[in-house]
């Protein structure tokens, strides 16, 4: 994920920026209604991905066919960006790697497969809540990157998030479930790596996409295709379809298009706060689709973490400091 912290450009919540709309310029409210849009789009395209992705990885489709059908849309659609920035992107091979098996076809192997031994909410609360700790924790032990208070107590409701999902495995000594958590918290340490890498590779969200899709398809194609084959001999055709489209087209594309929007019309703070909705988003969702009612350390787990993720973003220390980015 891009970087949440604020631009310094920005300040107060989602709830401040609707209210002061009524005080903006016809254009400017435009721009900013066109934001909110677009980060409601973005939560509403990775809660569904992750509800609907553990629902063909636990009924019809592996995880090395998931691997496969992520990858080939973005690779197809954004060849033109992977022509203009090389394959190579650009002769930063180092931080391309990281983006690679950050958010490549490794990325996608140890997330499908952990959401076959573990619930949409744990992976709510696992991935996309201990991403910013993850990213955080680099940066500061590798980057002296100061974290501030706020920040910090941020990651701490992250931390609380975890061991409530992982304790309750732990507790009912289910080996299959903590080996989904471990699985996923791999993902989530994965992706940090990739947003460290990103951050080094000067290339464009779209670029990057397009690149590591592009390799990631070298990657899975002797492993993913058999699969996708046995899947279509079994009567899936519809899955393989809609599983091509959810996972190439609307996450790998759309809700990256709608994320940088939303960032660009009101702040890299306010997206990481839209961004702290998804865990529940992916909760909710699972209740009608998979059946999946949340047990107390689920919600207690989707709970802290989004509060974490809340906090970690800077919005509040931005609101606090007057729109200035704070010295930590």
């Amino acid at each position: 994920m891009p970087d949440l912290r604020g631009s310094g450009a920005e300040s107060g919540g989602p709830a401040d920026g609707i209210l002061y709309i009524a005080t903006m310029t016809d254009s400017a409210r435009s721009a900013r209604l066109v934001g909110f849009a677009a980060l409601l789009t973005t939560v509403a395209i990775w809660g569904a991905w992750i509800v609907l992705t553990r629902r063909a990885v636990t009924h019809s489709l592996p995880p090395s066919a998931i691997a496969l059908l992520r990858m080939i849309a973005p690779t197809i659609l954004l060849a033109p960006a992977i022509w203009r920035a090389g394959i190579f992107a650009r002769g930063k091979i180092i931080p391309l790697i990281f983006c690679i098996i950050g958010a490549g076809t490794p990325f996608v192997l140890l997330t499908a497969t952990g959401m076959q031994h573990a619930t949409s909410a744990d992976f709510a609360a696992l991935v996309p809540g201990t991403m910013p700790l993850f990213v955080a924790l680099i940066s500061a032990l590798f980057f002296k990157e100061r974290l501030g208070w706020l920040r910090t107590l941020g990651f701490a409701c992250c931390s609380a998030g975890v061991f409530a999902i992982a304790g309750r495995s732990l507790a009912a000594a289910d080996a299959s479930t903590s080996f989904g958590h471990l699985l996923l918290l791999l993902a989530s340490l994965n992706y940090a790596g990739y947003a460290l890498g990103f951050r080094a590779s000067g290339l464009t969200p779209i670029e990057a996409t397009g690149i590591v899709a592009f390799w990631s398809l070298l990657m899975i194609l002797p492993f993913g295709t058999m699969p996708v084959i046995e899947a279509l001999q079994a009567g899936h055709v519809h899955e393989i379809v809609f599983q091509a489209v959810l996972q190439g087209v609307l996450s790998g594309i759309i809700a990256l298009v709608a994320f940088n929007t939303g960032i660009e019309r009101l702040g890299a703070s306010k997206g990481a706060a839209f961004v702290a909705l998804v865990p529940v988003v992916a909760t909710l969702l699972a209740i009608p689709i998979l059946g999946e009612w949340p047990d107390l350390a689920a919600i207690v787990g989707v709970a802290t973490t989004s509060l974490g993720v809340l906090l970690a973003s800077g919005i509040l220390t931005t609101a606090e400091t007057g729109g200035q980015k704070p010295a930590g």
